[in-house]
């Protein structure tokens, strides 16, 4: 049960994390960025809690196949040239800050407001 393994790992106190980021860097999600000079470096978090990056990253792939919106998005990175990981990844990271902005506005989880602004209007045009 994934559902269950993320809110367990992030626990039900709803000011333990002031923003969506706080909560993605706990998880591990997004990348480290560790500029040198005049290059930049992007590289994966080896400190993180490690039974929900992989929790995240498995809700992420399986649900490629059963969720247009979330597969719009990863075909959008795809797109964009990012690797399977580095969109998965990406994915991982929208799956985090969803719900804490749904538990910061008090609001119910809406599939079409969560993933609408993926849709072009211009591809979806008959």
């Amino acid at each position: 049960m994934p559902g269950t393994r993320v809110l367990g790992e992030f626990g039900d106190d709803p000011d333990r994390y002031t923003n969506p980021k706080s909560r993605k860097n706990y998880a591990g999600t997004p990348p480290l960025t560790v500029p040198s000079g005049n290059k930049r470096a992007v590289l994966t978090r080896h400190v993180r809690n490690k039974r929900l990056y992989d929790t995240i990253n498995q809700r992420a792939f399986c649900s490629l196949t059963t969720n247009p919106g979330r597969r719009a998005f990863n075909d959008q990175r795809r797109t964009a040239e990012d690797l399977h990981h580095q969109a998965l990844r990406a994915l991982g990271n929208r799956l985090v800050s969803i719900p804490h902005t749904c538990l910061r506005h008090h609001s119910l989880y809406d599939e079409h407001t969560a993933w609408a602004h993926n849709h072009d209007p211009q591809t979806n045009a008959a």
